[in-house]
């Protein structure tokens, strides 16, 4: 039997630390560690874990929303662990799938996360919403767009297309627009 931790946070500036701390104190003797966003369906060290688990292996995180997006995504998780013959734990809530009370807890604890989560989502949005209204709210700033005398500069230099988006850190596709907006300024260059 092999106890498999699975550590996640949702950005890169975000730190695995505490999460790594936790499960190695509850004996995880291999750990999957992942930066990535939990409503993203890509990822791989998730997959990696699923797919590597045996019988007899339990499988250990240090909360529920770090391992699944949804309850439909949280019950289709157990069920491959359940199918394979490997438990689940969760440190936080002390719950374990090995018994009938745990898989019972599992579902319902699933189900109110993703009623949590959903009702955060409408504040949020309602917040934004009300931001807006009121003329405090402007979005997240264009960052290519007050790039794009730059990226006509170094496109009437000579530059390519992808050498210009890797040394302004902007994507590609950005320099594309910003050359198909400004036409008539760069010329024969595009």
């Amino acid at each position: 039997m092999a106890m498999i931790g699975y550590a996640r946070v949702s950005t890169e500036d975000q730190d695995l630390t505490a999460q790594v701390k936790q499960l190695t104190e509850a004996g995880c003797d291999r750990l999957y560690r992942e930066k990535v966003s939990g409503v993203k369906r890509d990822r791989p060290e998730l997959v990696a874990m699923l797919d590597y688990v045996r019988e007899g292996d339990v499988v250990v995180v240090c909360k529920l929303d770090r391992i699944a997006r949804s309850t439909a995504h949280l019950l289709e998780i157990t069920e491959t662990l359940e199918r394979k013959g490997v438990a689940f734990r969760v440190l936080n809530l002390n719950l374990d799938t090995t018994t009938p009370t745990g898989k019972l807890m599992l579902t319902m604890l699933g189900a109110i996360a993703t009623f949590e989560r959903e009702m955060m989502l409408e504040r949020q949005r309602e917040g934004i919403a009300t931001a807006k209204a009121e003329g405090r709210y402007t979005g997240r700033k264009a960052t290519a767009k007050a790039k794009a005398g730059e990226v006509l500069s170094l496109i009437a230099q000579g530059k390519g297309k992808q050498t210009v988006a890797d040394e302004l850190g902007i994507g590609v596709a950005s320099v594309y627009r910003i050359i198909q907006e400004h036409k008539g300024s760069v010329g024969n260059a595009c």
